[in-house]
């Protein structure tokens, strides 16, 4: 399949998906941490609406600022389908002529250009699936075409810091080439309100930990022996890590490693904290967690004796 098509196919793959978004999920996580369901569909019209200037001869410079900040408007669905019919527009001449773009590392060739979008759509495209509960599953040729491409870059783009590190494990070629990219072919919005909350914890903010939390959460605490305590309700559990946090100098959550799987997750932790001596102690545990509805529910908590 040539690179047009394959742009093509990713690209309405993608507006089907914009498409389907609920009024009250654009600000739901993706996969993509640092980008919400907007956000991300935002990246992803924006490098549409610069196929256009790049694919008529134009440089970045001559661009300039012209298409930064919100490109969605009141009608996000509409604003994807237009920019994705421009772009597709524009690429077929420059790519059949062997043409040329100047792009931020410098000249390129069009085609090469194109698959760049192409894997971006795809890619992008089961973020947003994922994100939303849509149908996640992406055109076979689209990944073999993409995957073919991908193989001789991969170690370029997570040199570059472009793609997270790979994730091993599959056989199936579409989660191959998720995993590839740095994707979990697994990952649910369940994945999400843990890593928020294992940040939260880092940081000690006490309201970003509780943002997590379910109004009638429960925790199980390390201590006292053999048991530990149990705090039922937000407002008790709220109260008992503000009290760690107000007690204990310099305390530090760091996550070492978590595992989803459906509305459970395993999350081992190390805790430290300054001693008098200015040297500093910690322990190490795991968390048993259960999710409702994409929050944290219960919380038990062990520790290493």
């Amino acid at each position: 399949m040539d690179v047009v098509e394959l742009h093509r196919r990713a690209s309405e793959d993608f507006v089907r998906h914009v498409a389907a978004v609920e009024p009250d999920q654009w600000d739901d996580p993706t996969p993509c941490a640092e980008w919400d369901v907007r956000m991300l569909v935002n990246h992803v019209v924006g490098e549409e609406r610069w196929t256009v200037p790049l694919m008529a001869g134009r440089t970045i410079e001559d661009v300039g600022d012209s298409l930064e900040g919100d490109l969605l408007g009141d009608d996000p669905a509409a604003a994807a389908a237009h920019a994705a019919r421009a772009a597709q527009n524009a690429i077929t001449e420059p790519v059949l002529r062997g043409g040329t773009v100047q792009l931020s590392y410098g000249e390129e060739q069009a085609a090469e250009y194109v698959y760049q979008l192409a894997a971006d759509h795809l890619i992008h495209g089961w973020d947003l699936a994922v994100a939303i509960g849509a149908d996640a599953r992406m055109d076979p040729k689209v990944v073999d075409g993409i995957a073919q491409w991908f193989e001789e870059r991969e170690d370029l783009y997570r040199g570059g810091g472009a793609i997270a590190d790979r994730v091993n494990g599959f056989s199936d070629p579409a989660d191959s080439l998720l995993g590839a990219f740095g994707r979990d072919p697994a990952w649910t919005p369940a994945h999400a309100a843990i890593a928020a909350l294992g940040d939260a914890f880092g940081r000690g903010d006490v309201d970003a930990i509780m943002a997590q939390m379910t109004d009638d959460c429960v925790f199980e605490s390390t201590s006292p022996a053999p048991d530990g305590a149990r705090f039922e309700g937000a407002d008790a559990v709220r109260e008992q890590w503000q009290k760690l946090f107000d007690e204990t100098p310099d305390a530090l959550f760091e996550t070492e490693e978590s595992a989803v799987l459906g509305d459970r997750a395993v999350v081992r932790w190390r805790f430290s904290w300054r001693e008098a001596d200015g040297g500093r102690g910690h322990v190490r545990g795991v968390d048993v967690i259960q999710l409702r509805d994409g929050k944290i529910a219960e919380k038990l908590s062990y520790v290493k004796g």
